[in-house]
């Protein structure tokens, strides 16, 4: 994506469900466990490279010995810092007992993080500076061990305040606008109130849909608590992914299908998909029950984990990427007027490269059937070299862009920056025509335009093309998000810039004022969520027409080449993804109340000048 934008968690939870000294005699190993979590983690680090933590919880100890630990790091390679940590640990203990290792008993007792109960998060900072203090899990600690909990999740609040007030809980400056934090205290209220009713064992399920009624927002959310019950629980609307695994050693549970997958190496069906208002709990002995905690509403499953965030290697998202560009074929012959000769096809790096597998696939459909067409018409009338030059057209693909990751953070508050933006990336010189070649260059998805002005069509200007025609595999960002992705400021969007200019151009200002005005009054009578009042900015224009001004904005006043740009429409987005329905960014159609007031807020936000999030 040329326009980086943080996002989604990643979450990993492992349940061992049989001694340690079982993993020591099956696998050789007493670290099984904490091997399995690094591995989930680091098949996950896309999700989040901001922080990382791991908590563990040991069953079955002694009154007075800890049981629940925790460890976080914000460092530029988290994962490796906090394993690094762990092997430090079990260093240090070797170097006493070099033979501690053999006796897995031992090894629990010494070591910290060997616990049966394991739970890792890596985390994109949604909200709040990259502070160690803001990393997941949080702990609740407790005297009375059932009540300690330690949570972690990929999700988004939009009811804090509301949460923190049930509670009558006051938090401080670090934790204000935390949605980890409003969920832990609020679950942790049930769990006391649970724990103080009943003598024998806690009903979790019970705890979950007291708590979890109360959530607005799209989650993905696990818990362990310290009477060794844990729990993984999933929206209503399905809106941040969900996987588990069960056999007879493990319970695994990922924000990824592929990394399950990858570190228990098994197959595609036996990964399950935790089905929307969900729990996996898992009770101190081990057995584990899939429960419905809320009752589940219209799918709504976040379209741009499979345009973008989730990792290609899952089966199934590599399809739909590929389905996405192949669904945009059609319309981008239709711009170069399906002049394949003195067209050249290339992808922004390199997250976009499957969509380029998948609109050149469309494209050599096309050009064989005319291939075809035009064999057919010849009759008899061909000789060899005739039919070999026709045989042998081929679609012309380059890498164009390449992205050189070591100037990625220099120079980030200068004078200067503009000019050092512009080589982030680079070109391969030699590919194109100059004056005669249209540069066709797909990407994910075009959030705010500034790489693309800045630095991408600059460096694709230095080649000389007649055109350049920028292709999105997604449709036009319009509304913020508040379920995950950190696109909060609708002032940020282009499209909502192009909507702006669009309306000056016309002389509807007007709107932008009326549009507010019925903001303010929504707010004054406590209904700022009943609807989604930005639609009225763009309800004027077509979506060609404000591509038609994107195409503008993106394009400096010094480039030679005419510029374009192609979206992909909502109704094929839906036909290559029809199981995740979640277009709210795009449609401004939000899956609950709460998504109405953000927008809403985010255009209040704007509107006053103010550069902050929407909620």
């Amino acid at each position: 994506m040329s326009d980086a934008i943080k996002h989604e968690c990643g979450l990993a939870f492992i349940r061992l469900r049989k001694p340690f000294s079982y993993y020591q005699q099956k696998y050789g190993t007493v670290f099984y466990g904490l091997n399995k979590l690094y591995l989930l983690m680091e098949k996950q680090h896309n999700r989040g490279q901001d922080g990382a933590g791991i908590a563990t919880v040991k069953l079955n100890t002694e009154p007075g010995v800890p049981f629940m630990h925790r460890l976080r790091s914000s460092a530029p390679q988290a994962i490796g810092d906090i394993f690094a940590k762990v092997r430090d640990e079990i260093d240090e203990i070797e170097k006493y007992q070099p033979e501690i290792t053999k006796y897995p008993g031992l090894m629990k007792g010494h070591m910290r993080f060997l616990g049966e109960l394991m739970m890792g998060h890596l985390r994109y900072a949604t909200q709040g500076k990259n502070n160690v203090e803001l990393c997941h899990p949080f702990v609740r600690h407790n005297t009375i061990p059932a009540r300690n909990l330690a949570l972690a999740g990929n999700f988004n609040l939009v009811n804090v305040d509301e949460l923190f007030k049930f509670v009558n809980v006051e938090p401080g400056e670090t934790h204000r606008n935390s949605d980890l934090a409003a969920m832990l205290e609020v679950l942790h209220h049930f769990l006391s109130r649970e724990d103080e009713e009943r003598r024998n064992g806690l009903d979790v399920k019970n705890i979950l849909q007291q708590a979890f009624s109360m959530f607005d927002g799209g989650y993905h959310v696990c818990g362990l608590i310290g009477s060794g019950d844990a729990f993984v629980m999933r929206d209503a609307h399905g809106i941040r992914p969900s996987y588990y695994y069960v056999n007879e050693d493990v319970i695994v549970a990922a924000s990824e299908r592929a990394a399950i997958r990858t570190a228990f190496n098994v197959g595609e069906n036996e990964v399950l998909e935790l089905m929307p208002g969900n729990a996996l709990i898992v009770k101190e002995n081990g057995e584990y029950s899939i429960e419905q905690i809320l009752a589940p509403k219209e799918r709504r499953a976040c379209s741009f984990e499979r345009i973008y965030f989730s990792r290609g290697n899952d089966e199934k998202i590599y399809k739909e990427r590929t389905a996405l560009g192949y669904n945009l074929s059609e319309t981008v012959l239709k711009s170069i007027d399906n002049d394949l000769r003195n067209t050249i096809f290339s992808f922004i790096p390199n997250t976009a490269e499957i969509a380029f597998y998948g609109m050149l696939k469309g494209l050599e459909d096309y050009l064989n059937k005319i291939k075809v067409e035009r064999i057919v018409s010849w009759g008899k009338d061909f000789d060899e070299e005739k039919l070999t030059e026709m045989v042998n057209r081929r679609i012309r693909i380059d890498k164009i862009a390449i992205k050189d990751v070591k100037m990625r953070t220099f120079i980030t508050a200068d004078t200067s920056r503009n000019e050092m933006v512009q080589h982030v990336y680079d070109i391969t010189y030699g590919t194109v025509r100059p004056g005669i070649d249209t540069l066709v260059v797909i990407d994910d998805s075009i959030v705010r335009g500034t790489t693309l002005r800045e630095s991408i069509i600059r460096m694709l200007d230095r080649l000389g093309p007649k055109r350049i025609i920028v292709v999105s595999s997604a449709p036009q960002i319009r509304y913020p998000d508040c379920y995950g992705i950190d696109m909060s400021k609708i002032g940020d969007f282009v499209a909502f810039k192009a909507a702006i200019e669009l309306l000056k151009d016309h002389g509807k200002e007007h709107i932008l004022q009326e549009a507010y005005g019925l903001c303010m009054e929504l707010q004054r009578t406590n209904t700022l969520h009943a609807q989604n009042v930005v639609r009225n900015i763009y309800k004027p224009f077509t979506t060609a027409e404000i591509s038609a001004k994107i195409a503008e904005i993106i394009t400096p006043s010094d480039i030679n080449a005419k510029v374009d740009v192609i979206y992909q429409s909502i109704e094929s987005l839906h036909q290559a993804c029809p199981n995740n329905l979640g277009d709210w960014y795009f449609t401004g159609n939000f899956p609950t109340p709460g998504g109405n007031r953000v927008v809403n807020k985010a255009f209040m936000n704007y509107m006053e000048g103010k550069n902050e999030r929407g909620y």
